[in-house]
């Protein structure tokens, strides 16, 4: 049996703690960075208790009569601990649904954590979502990641440039220089796609002043003069670029290659996967093809970033 609660503030310490030692869990769920923008969302994360303690917490929001989980994250689903097992999880999934019948639910999308995020296997709400929800595949988005203990070697191409770019003086480092980033990365989704990133620049340097061992800002640069730059979340074994973006004269000068061939060649970061994150858009059936191609072009490699949906 499992007692459902409601998230509150008031369980914060609680909720952190939890996400922080289990299995599947990143420190996008973390309280201190879902909450930033709790002004966008009706909040109605969850937390599961059986007879030993908190057993797993369920990161969610609603609209109207459905319950997604938290659309405000890439990813994110059942957050669990090394305990938990497969009945265990069946179990929990029932209890779920019979709580959200309760409080009038009509319908549940849920998004699933990608498999390289997991510290152990955890893909036991997969297995739930088949056999007692019987959900159905409603998004698939496709992601490149690189393996890093075994990668695959990069296009000629792209070897070259990096290699000639970092040879022509164009220095990479880390930074804390988030504005003058955002403005290039603001002036190039404007012009391409008509878009805005993600965070404001505000939100985004709020939550590196929260999590400053988990966001990082590298820069490239030529003769002091900012090129290009990528924000790098470091989530335990994957190390994921959330913004990439170059200047005309980076691109013209190619500091994006220069800066991956930093980062993943020169001095590697500290993790088992690189994740480019996706390349596919709406419900993933449009797929970004210029785009995949050149981070397929560092070796990267396709995981899927999966969403489900079920009616109640």
């Amino acid at each position: 049996m499992f007692k459902i609660i409601r998230y509150m503030p008031s369980l914060a310490e609680e909720w952190n703690a939890f996400v922080a030692k289990s299995k599947n869990g990143t420190f996008l769920f973390d309280r201190k960075y879902m909450d930033y923008h709790s002004d966008r969302f009706v909040d109605h994360s969850l937390l599961f208790y059986d007879s030993h303690g908190l057993f797993a917490v369920l990161p969610a929001n609603q609209v109207g009569k459905t319950f997604y989980t938290h659309q405000g994250l890439t990813y994110g689903g059942l957050i669990v601990n090394e305990k938990a097992t497969t009945s265990a999880i069946c179990e929990l999934f029932s209890a779920l649904n019979d709580y959200l019948r309760h409080f009038s639910f009509k319908k549940v999308v849920y998004k699933a954590v990608p498999w390289i995020y997991h510290k152990k296997p955890s893909e036991e709400d997969l297995y739930a979502l088949f056999r007692v929800c019987n959900a159905r595949l409603i998004q698939r988005h496709i992601s490149s990641t690189i393996f890093m203990q075994d990668a695959i070697s990069w296009r000629r191409d792209h070897r070259y440039s990096g290699r000639k770019a970092v040879a022509d003086g164009i220095i990479v480092n880390q930074s804390d220089d988030f504005e003058n980033f955002w403005q290039i990365l603001t002036n190039n989704l404007h012009q391409k796609y008509d878009a805005k990133p993600v965070h404001s620049l505000e939100e985004i340097k709020i939550l590196h002043h929260r999590f400053p061992g988990n966001i990082q800002l590298y820069l490239a640069s030529e003769q002091k003069e900012l090129i290009g730059g990528t924000v790098i979340y470091l989530c335990g074994q994957v190390a994921h670029a959330q913004y990439i973006s170059a200047s005309p004269q980076g691109k013209q000068r190619h500091a994006i290659d220069a800066i991956f061939y930093e980062l993943l060649i020169q001095h590697p970061l500290n993790c088992l996967f690189f994740d480019f994150g996706k390349s596919s858009n709406g419900d993933g059936h449009e797929l970004n093809e210029s785009l995949i191609f050149q981070k397929e072009g560092f070796g990267a490699r396709g995981i899927c970033y999966d969403w489900y949906e079920w009616e109640l």
